[in-house]
């Protein structure tokens, strides 16, 4: 776990809840959602990662596949002892490849590995902490303007490896707030990132844990075929049972 997320995630959203209660105005809705996922499932405690390139190289493999393969493309990685700015930088793409295959789509993938690397090598001397130190608007420009980096993963360098309050929106996200009348299905991208950045105090520790809850909800309950939403903690919430 990063480490300025370990510890904050144990202690921090019940804290965050409190601040949140107190600001009345904040929409209900989202934070009546927040309470019913952090009360079923607890905080998940995320990124999992020992480092923010470590973060930042996971965000990057994750699309379009599932974390386990993420994981096992990161350890192998880890056995060659290349997981590291320079070490990517300098590894012949091919070579990346063959490390990352368990995370699908591994030749694209290790090239955006490599203009990365190369990005941070030429403009910050190989240290991924001096752009992760960039305030987070320009953080997420920085990392929008590097091939092969769209917005859901651009935010999720920014929150999860920087620690900035930009909220993450992904399938899951758009599942729930879809099925239960807080979007459209055609809402866009950036569309859905505003509902969040809108209604709620920007505080990373909340972004993190709220967009956690809200995969860890997707995944068990919020499926999307079937969706069990009989026994799903936010059932209270759906529009059909909702009073107001």
């Amino acid at each position: 776990m990063i480490k300025h997320h370990r510890g904050k995630l144990s202690t921090k959203p019940r804290g965050v809840w409190c601040i949140i209660a107190a600001m009345g105005k904040t929409p209900d809705r989202l934070l009546n959602i927040y309470r019913l996922m952090l009360d079923k499932h607890g905080p998940q405690r995320w990124w999992p990662a020992e480092s923010p390139f470590e973060c930042a190289v996971g965000a990057i493999l994750t699309q379009n596949t599932n974390w386990t393969n993420v994981e096992k493309a990161i350890d192998n990685l880890k056995c060659a002892g290349t997981l590291s700015v320079e070490s990517i930088d300098r590894m012949p793409q091919t070579n990346l490849a063959g490390l990352i295959r368990p995370s699908g789509y591994f030749n694209q993938k290790a090239r955006r590995l490599k203009i990365l690397s190369r990005f941070i090598m030429e403009k910050y001397g190989g240290d991924i902490g001096a752009l992760l130190k960039e305030r987070a608007d320009k953080l997420r420009d920085i990392l929008l303007s590097i091939e092969g980096i769209g917005p859901e993963t651009a935010d999720s360098i920014a929150l999860y490896a920087a620690g900035k309050p930009l909220f993450v929106v992904d399938a899951y996200t758009k599942r729930i707030t879809t099925r239960h009348g807080l979007t459209e299905k055609s809402a866009s991208y950036d569309e859905t990132r505003n509902l969040f950045m809108e209604n709620l105090p920007r505080k990373a520790a909340l972004f993190n844990e709220y967009h956690a809850l809200v995969v860890r909800t997707a995944k068990e309950f919020c499926h999307k075929r079937e969706p069990e939403c009989e026994i799903c903690p936010l059932k209270s919430d759906l529009p059909a049972n909702r009073s107001a």
